[in-house]
């Protein structure tokens, strides 16, 4: 249909910014040239199928330790995950002479040291019965490296016999801690790993603990601490936390800190409780390695009554957009808008465990995937968008994704590929402005079924164009 109106506050601003500087006859200028302005809308059949995914860039904020049985497939999903420590430029600690935690020969000391690992979401059940080993690597990831979720540390040669490791026998919901403190608002849940067993460094040194180790590594030369690089590179490399036993939960790590606890001299000349917080944070590398049933995900992503949408490292959704179909005899046109909607299918069966849809998905053209995440790009609103699950639509939007769909015109000749895009499950970060400051693979237990596929027998997936065009 054909419409002849101001229609879009977008159309507007790209009129007027095609205006000269000379504003005087602004208002006859743009009015003349709305009134002239044609409108056209079509929609267009929109293909999908379910792609089965080996791996993906691992490169996270969050850690998942855990194993469970995934209630859609009836396998089982294990996460591990290493991370480094981030130090702040130029750390210091109390003067020596101020330090009241020495052993009987007057050296410094640590009272105590442990890892703490935050946590605020979880999937399955918080009373199962865990186990996990904290292995300190042998020697440091490097930050310039792509780590996929199937790359295995252990098997990689960062941990071996002599690598210093703790067991740690736990629930989610801490028995012991008091009910009332877990439900404390100020009460975050975490898992407590004690690191107070002694420890051999390097060069065959023998330490009390851990955190004396540490401590001491500061005294001999405090340049170890000036920044991340040193200190993952002179004292700790960093931590693999390898689920070893247990079945039923999984843990979503946010934070993972190395706390080291000694007594020292106040300015007031008073002994203080002193400690040392070092926490896994986005300036230094942390990867989660996930394992599961890929044969299961295959014959999953092969149903073509509909796609899939499934993490960790599970299933996309490949979308073939009829681009040629779109610009055929609109090539001169303006594309205002192409509008998509992707509609969700039921659970086939309900549970308190099932999967939660996706929160954000990504949509980019199937060739840049690779070079997105590896660069750690965030959507620039040409060729890569987000949308985000609506459970009162039921389903995801994407608003306007013109100019992906003029981008993949331009680049009809340069690829096979060129009309594809995929859908791929994120967590993104946002500044205090709300512009996008992270955007990384979802790797949590997350799954839906989209309408669509080959064999799709629902209605078809529509894309809703606007054009318009001045006469």
């Amino acid at each position: 249909m054909k419409v002849r109106n101001i229609f879009f506050i977008l159309t507007l601003l790209g009129v007027i910014a095609a205006c000269d500087d000379n504003t005087q006859d602004i208002g006859i200028n743009v009015t003349d040239k709305m009134d002239h302005m044609e409108i056209s809308t079509d929609t267009f059949d929109i293909t999908t199928r379910s792609i089965a995914i080996d791996s993906v860039i691992a490169r996270t904020t969050v850690g998942y330790i855990g194993k469970v049985r995934d209630p859609e497939t009836g396998t089982y999903v294990t996460g591990n995950y290493m991370t480094q420590f981030h130090t702040f430029e130029n750390y210091d600690l109390p003067e020596t002479n101020k330090m009241e935690s020495l052993d009987e020969n007057g050296e410094i000391i640590a009272d105590s040291v442990e890892l703490r690992l935050f946590y605020r979401n979880f999937y399955g059940d918080p009373l199962s019965t865990m186990r996990l080993t904290a292995y300190e690597l042998d020697r440091p990831m490097e930050e310039n490296e792509n780590y996929f979720s199937n790359y295995d540390p252990q098997k990689e040669g960062f941990i071996s016999e002599s690598t210093f490791r703790q067991d740690k026998v736990y629930t989610l919901a801490d028995q012991n801690v008091s009910s009332t403190l877990r439900a404390s608002s100020d009460y975050t849940p975490n898992i407590r790993i004690r690191l107070d067993k002694p420890y051999t460094d390097r060069e065959g040194k023998i330490y009390n603990n851990y955190g004396t180790y540490v401590l001491r590594k500061y005294y001999e030369n405090s340049d170890n601490f000036k920044n991340s690089y040193n200190f993952t590179h002179r004292v700790v490399p960093g931590f693999y936390f390898q689920n070893s036993g247990g079945l039923g939960a999984m843990a979503e790590i946010f934070a993972t800190q190395l706390n080291i606890y000694f007594r020292y001299n106040t300015s007031a000349d008073t002994v203080a409780v002193g400690s040392v917080q070092f926490t896994g944070t986005e300036e230094v590398l942390q990867t989660t390695n996930i394992t599961s049933d890929k044969a299961t995900i295959r014959r999953l992503a092969a149903d073509n009554t509909c796609t899939y949408i499934k993490s960790p490292s599970g299933i996309f959704t490949e979308i073939t957009i009829p681009v040629e179909d779109i610009m055929k005899g609109h090539e001169k046109d303006s594309l205002n808008t192409a509008h998509l909607k992707l509609h969700r299918l039921n659970d086939l069966q309900l549970s308190q465990y099932s999967l939660k849809p996706p929160t954000t998905l990504l949509i980019l053209p199937v060739d840049s995937v690779d070079s997105f995440f590896k660069k750690q790009e965030v959507c620039n609103y040409k060729t890569s968008f987000t949308a985000t699950y609506s459970s009162s639509a039921n389903g995801y939007t994407f608003e306007n994704i013109s100019n992906l769909v003029k981008e993949m015109y331009r680049n009809r000749h340069t690829s096979d590929n060129w009309n594809k895009a995929v859908l791929i499950p994120v967590v993104t970060q946002l500044n205090s402005n709300s512009e996008m400051t992270s955007c990384q693979h979802d790797l949590s237990m997350k799954s839906t079924r989209l309408i669509g596929g080959i064999n799709n027998p629902n209605p078809p997936i529509k894309m809703s164009i606007i054009y318009g065009k001045f006469e």
